[in-house]
């Protein structure tokens, strides 16, 4: 008897003890993960306002070409300022991200490693460095209906990819590009000389000849074209009635004249280009009666991105992220 009360005392003071227990331990364990969920949350906040580190370059000191004064404009600022001058704002939303992408690390490179101007990181002359230009007078370009939509979009460029750069083997790469390419990119050293990047190879893009940059036409006198020569190479010994007084004698692996023969000299395409105010140095001629017409693929050096090549990526579903990596071999996108 005295045991079985006994029992029914332990009985119900289990009965009482084990749902405080395990309360106990459901409210400790439930805090904790209250806690956990509190810090995650608190980290990604950091995150969200703290996505790049800009310290070292946070700034950029601009040399406007026109006035010689040097403005100094937040990075991504400026960048809003390239995207919009140096691309068309109807181009694809991808190719806008990939030109934002690509101009900020062209001007990191720039800064870091060219050291072109005294007084300044770079400037706004597309010939020098890259165009630019200030929000005012893009917007005054535009017709006042696609104003807000065009520089939406120019934001959305350079605030989806802030902080991003290109690197090739932890470097960030002299992040060339041009307008169009003619459906094949060129190697630096065709152009410029000396040794190529790893990260700059010839590539081909389909598409491209859907755009007004593909083709072009420039048509002068035998008398303008000798002219022109002249002015560069007073040597110049030029005879129209010879067999081939014009003869284009080397080309590119992409395509482009390397050396064209002209009368007594032997001219390169990249100076050719240079003196005729071609787009390109993909190009043909005839000679017909007293003119000489060149006929010319592409627009630009070539070398790098092709903005057109990636606006034909990007309407065919690419993002900017496989546009780049499709123009840049062997780069990596990472966070400054």
């Amino acid at each position: 008897m005295k045991k079985d009360i006994f029992l029914f005392i332990i009985f119900m003071i289990l009965i009482f003890l084990i749902p405080s227990v395990f309360s106990h331990s459901f409210l400790f364990s439930n805090a904790e993960v209250k806690k956990e969920n509190q810090i995650n949350s608190t980290e990604e906040e950091k995150v969200e306002e703290n996505p790049y580190d800009y310290s070292q370059h946070a700034t950029i000191k601009l040399l406007h070409k026109d006035n010689q004064s040097v403005e100094e404009l937040p990075l991504d600022t400026y960048l809003l300022g390239v995207v919009s001058a140096e691309m068309p704002a109807n181009f694809e939303q991808e190719a806008l991200n990939a030109q934002a992408l690509v101009a900020r690390t062209y001007t990191l490179y720039t800064i870091i490693n060219s050291h072109k101007h005294e007084n300044a990181d770079i400037c706004d002359d597309s010939s020098c460095c890259q165009a630019w230009i200030s929000k005012e007078n893009r917007l005054a370009k535009w017709e006042e209906s696609l104003r807000e939509e065009n520089w939406n979009k120019i934001e959305k460029a350079v605030n989806t990819t802030k902080g991003k750069v290109i690197t090739y083997e932890g470097k960030v790469i002299d992040a060339f590009f041009h307008s169009n390419s003619g459906g094949i990119t060129e190697t630096p050293a065709e152009v410029w000389g000396g040794t190529n990047y790893p990260y700059l190879q010839s590539v081909e893009t389909s598409g491209e000849d859907g755009y007004s940059q593909y083709s072009s036409e420039v048509t002068l006198s035998k008398e303008e074209f000798k002219n022109k020569i002249l002015e560069k190479h007073a040597d110049l010994i030029l005879d129209y009635n010879a067999e081939n007084p014009i003869e284009i004698t080397e080309y590119t692996d992409s395509n482009r004249v390397k050396t064209i023969k002209v009368g007594n000299l032997n001219i390169s395409g990249v100076e050719m280009r240079s003196i005729l105010g071609l787009k390109s140095t993909n190009f043909n001629f005839k000679i017909d009666g007293d003119n000489i017409i060149f006929s010319v693929i592409g627009y630009g050096h070539g070398v790098g991105m092709s903005q057109t090549g990636a606006d034909s990526l990007a309407k065919n579903g690419s993002n900017y992220e496989e546009i780049v990596k499709h123009f840049y071999t062997g780069v990596e996108i990472v966070n400054i």
